[in-house]
């Protein structure tokens, strides 16, 4: 792939914006990224397959910073995947989006002065269909701007043909195994997009509100007595049917059985008796309003009572289903939250208004628009939630299903075990339409398959049942419909389900994950995946989740056009933690991506100085190299890389369960990204860069067969480095490692994506002596340098240095010239110490470096200088130290604050005898 030419042509600034999109292009062009079924172990094939489906977003979406994470954290895990050897299939797709698609193309037809029942429900559907061909799959193409390495011939698409079809035969299985009814229930109704919503889409909001006490009079009551109640929505009360108290409550036992005068409607309405009355909350007795509260549904079944309906689909007062003239006229049409104050005007002139308090309590809201859900009585369909929520409760509990972080897993449980049924109709024109048929003729109801055009039992005409299905519908056959079920002949559901990993959102763990999860075991009776891995959130620096709509959002693409793909991929995998959020200024995109930027910096001038020292001219295999042509660096830089390669290993962890089950030790381990991508990090910047390159300086370019081991070992720790992070860093792992010069004889890949993953060898007795040797090599020159650094001592300056050693004089006489070029310093070891003026360092050996400083320093000025500061800390620390033995102080002083104190105490003791040893040492005294 590369060149000669271009080996000399590598720019002294890396500029992904005229690489990435080449790159990328190529491994496309390759088919890199696609996977196939032949290959898969489980069709016959000798790879393991490992599988990912990409959370569709909406159709219509553009790339957020939500996006951005998610799917780099995917990204990360199939390309190391990828490059273990597994058969690595990355599904992506997009979902139709029922309610926000529509409410776009809504918006459009009343900017145009339209309704969509203008157009009517054929056209209507016809130009959201054109809508989302024209600008909707945006996303999945600016996701190949950040590197994401999915399988793009098998993209999906919710309303496809064969989703579609999968979406209506898991609706009619369900219906034959009895599993999903129509049912005549009170659902949570969102009056501005004009559908019911699951209990998962009515989110709830602690809000502070009012809490109404009005008086109903009981009729016929001589002593005029009135039964309050408490409300926090006094204009649902033209829809009470009752007021009902507790059957044990003293205080009103004597009106059970007689009834009470509905203010402003003047209808009779009875006191009943009911256990779900709680005394202790208000005043004890409870409105009952059937058509507008789930739990007054409820009893108004067990007491046979009317449930008149009180308000429009809009959230607009209206005398609708049984509701008898309840509704004034000048409150028909006004919106619920007007309707409420003049509601609570009129009780307030006829005295019935008894006391307004203020309250904390929990409303819902639509979770697209954030409008207030409306309770309301309603023909919906459900699906029985309970039968299919035993697997999956069961798959989490024995381990064959683990969540990270673990918290989650309490939170899985419990939403599960405590399910209600999912009402899975909308009131949209958008998305796929139930596939229910009426006959009025015979009043026959078909579930089909197929579209029906006549009864089969009577040869009527039919109507298909106007409503939509909840979009969640689709999305939670994902992992099979992608991969062609209901055929469970194909190829690809034998090949690659179950998945393995599903990376997501919290926000989404009832909406989808758990969905999906009661899905697989329903329609394939296995888990569709055995890992759910729940990020953080992107947040600003004022901890708020990005929105665009808050305009604390970043355009990932903005980051990518700036920085590059890597730079943003670094930044959100060394900043994420399992589980933690990700913090990011969407004021200072510089400061937010600088760890990426910075870092990628790094990395291409390490790749620049090396290649242009190594050469373009093969090197020598690493594995044909004798132990006695190593160096002690050498030794150590490749222990050091074994070790790194165990770190990554441990830190991204096992990649699927044993048998079919996670053993206790792995089902939380793994999946540190973080931690990987710093270990990763650590060992190309502090090792390779830091020590093993400047040990090389001395050595490549020199004749002699040492130059030809340094080549060697250099470009080998440099691609296996490269391989470590490519998974976090593909496109300027990828462009470095086209260019290293590789062995004659090697097998290389044509591509680092697919190069193999390093596999580290068994840790020995052996290696870790000599790396532990290397280590005091290095803490003999980090000691000279602190020694230099401490004094000021030029940097072209070179200094005598003496070590003294009883363990490892040996030691460091043969690495006496390495420290020296290191350190800038002529090393001498052993032979008498020398006297007075001199600083001294103290090794954890127990061995010490020595720098005399005289010529090199103002020994009298620098000596001045200490003492000085030695007794400026000694006069700070007396007087600490008294205040600490005051026990008025200590008494009287915050525990945190006294604490504080003794820390100081401890550290300023501390620097006092660093100080006078210094002083000794330098100063004789």
């Amino acid at each position: 792939m590369s060149t000669t030419q271009e080996l000399h042509e590598l720019p002294a600034q890396y500029d992904p914006g005229q690489t990435e999109r080449a790159i990328y292009e190529r491994w496309v062009a390759a088919g890199i990224f696609s996977a196939d079924e032949k290959r898969s172990s489980r069709n016959g094939g000798d790879r393991e397959p490992f599988v990912i489906i990409m959370p569709p977003p909406n159709v219509t979406a553009v790339l957020h910073m939500g996006h951005g994470l998610n799917n780099t954290v995917q990204d990360v895990i199939v390309r190391w995947r990828r490059m273990v050897g597994d058969e690595a299939l990355w599904v992506p797709g997009t979902d139709h989006a029922g309610i926000a698609t529509q409410n776009i193309i809504e918006k459009q037809l009343a900017a145009e002065g339209k309704k969509k029942s203008d157009l009517g429900r054929e056209a209507f559907i016809a130009r959201t269909v054109a809508f989302v061909e024209e600008t909707g799959g945006e996303i999945l193409r600016q996701l190949r701007a950040i590197g994401s390495s999915c399988d793009w011939n098998r993209t999906a698409y919710t309303l496809s043909p064969e989703l579609s079809r999968a979406v209506r035969e898991a609706f009619v299985q369900l219906h034959e195994r009895g599993l999903i009814y129509r049912g005549h229930r009170v659902i949570h109704w969102c009056p501005r997009c004009l559908t019911s919503l699951s209990d998962e889409e009515a989110e709830h909001s602690e809000e502070t509100g009012n809490l109404y006490h009005i008086g109903y009079p009981v009729v016929g009551a001589k002593d005029k007595s009135i039964l309050t109640v408490a409300t926090t929505r006094p204009e649902t009360m033209l829809g009470d049917v009752a007021v009902a108290v507790h059957p044990d409550d003293e205080r009103y036992k004597k009106f059970i059985g007689k009834s009470v005068l509905l203010p402003i409607a003047d209808v009779e309405i009875p006191v009943i008796a009911d256990d779900y009355v709680d005394p202790q909350f208000g005043t004890g007795v409870v409105k009952i309003t059937p058509a507008h509260d789930p739990n007054d549904f409820e009893v108004g079944r067990r007491h046979k009572l009317p449930m008149p309906v009180v308000m429009a689909p809009d959230g607009t007062m209206a005398n609708a289903v049984d509701a008898d003239g309840r509704v004034p006229a000048d409150l028909i049409g006004i919106d619920r939250f007007e309707a409420r104050e003049r509601i609570v005007r009129s009780l307030e002139k006829s005295r019935l208004l008894k006391k307004v308090e203020s309250h904390q309590h929990a409303v819902r809201h639509c979770y697209r628009c954030d409008t207030v859900v409306e309770p309301r009585l309603s023909d919906q369909w459900f699906v029985k939630m309970e039968p299919l929520a035993k697997p999956a409760l069961k798959g989490v509990r024995d381990g064959t299903i683990r969540i990270l972080p673990e918290r989650w897993e309490a939170v899985y449980i419990n939403w599960l075990e405590n399910i209600r049924d999912w009402n899975i109709s909308r009131q949209l024109w958008w998305g796929h339409r139930i596939p229910v048929w009426y006959c009025d003729e015979c009043n026959k109801t078909i579930v089909s398959r197929t579209d029906v055009t006549a009864c089969d039992k009577c040869g009527g005409p039919v109507r298909q049942d106007e409503d939509v299905l909840d979009t969640w519908f689709s999305s939670w056959l994902f992992p099979i419909s992608t991969l062609g079920w209901p055929d469970k002949s194909s190829a690809a559901l034998a090949a690659f389900y179950p998945t393995d990993d599903l990376v997501t959102a919290p926000e989404i763990l009832f909406f989808w994950v758990s969905r999906m999860i009661m899905a697989g075991y329903a329609f394939m009776d296995a888990t569709p995946f055995h890992t759910v891995y729940l990020h953080g959130t992107v947040r600003d620096m004022d901890h708020v989740k990005m929105s665009k709509s808050l305009g604390n959002g970043i355009d990932p693409i903005d980051v990518v056009t700036q920085y590059g793909a890597d730079a943003l991929r670094y930044t959100v995998i060394a900043g994420m933690g399992m589980g933690a959020d990700l913090m990011l200024d969407h004021r200072d995109l510089e400061r937010s991506f600088a760890p990426g930027r910075n870092f990628a910096t790094k990395l291409w001038n390490i790749g620049r100085f090396l290649l242009a020292n190594v050469g373009a001219t093969p090197v020598r295999s690493v594995d044909e190299l004798r132990d006695d042509e190593l160096t002690l660096a050498d030794r150590w830089i490749l222990g050091r890389l074994n070790a790194t390669i165990f770190e990554c290993d441990v830190a991204l962890g096992p990649a699927r369960p044993e048998k079919g089950k996670w053993r206790p030790e792995e089902r939380f381990a793994g999946l540190r990204l973080s931690e990987y991508s710093e270990a990763a990090r650590r060992f190309v910047w502090n090792d390779v860069a830091d020590w093993y390159l400047e040990t090389t300086k001395g050595r490549i370019g020199v004749a002699g067969g040492d130059s030809e081991v340094a080549r060697a070992v250099l470009t080998h720790v440099f691609d296996y480095a490269l391989r470590l992070l490519h998974p976090i860093m593909p496109f300027i792992t990828e462009t470095l490692w086209q260019r290293l010069p590789f062995p004659v004889a090697t097998d290389r890949c044509e591509f680092l994506a697919i190069a193999p993953w390093p596999i580290p060898h068994p840790k020995s007795s052996t290696e870790r002596s000599e790396m532990a040797r290397f280590d005091l090599v290095r803490e003999a020159v980090s000691a000279v340098r602190q020694i230099r650094s401490d004094y000021a001592i030029p940097p072209g300056k070179s200094v005598d240095a003496v070590i003294q050693s009883r363990t490892h004089a040996p030691l460091f006489t043969e690495q006496a010239k390495l420290i020296g070029q290191l350190a800038r310093a002529t090393l001498k070891t052993g032979g008498a110490p020398p006297g007075a003026g001199a600083a001294h360092s103290v090794l954890s050996d127990g061995s010490e470096v020595i720098v005399p400083l005289g010529g090199l320093v103002d020994l009298s000025k620098e000596c001045g200088k200490l003492r000085g500061e030695l007794d400026q800390l000694e006069t700070q620390l007396d007087t600490l130290s008294k205040r600490l033995r005051n026990e008025g102080f200590t008494s009287r002083a915050p525990a945190a604050v006294v604490e504080s104190e003794r820390r100081k105490e401890e550290e300023w003791t501390k620097r006092r005898g660093q100080l006078a040893e210094k002083v000794k040492a330098l100063c004789g005294g």
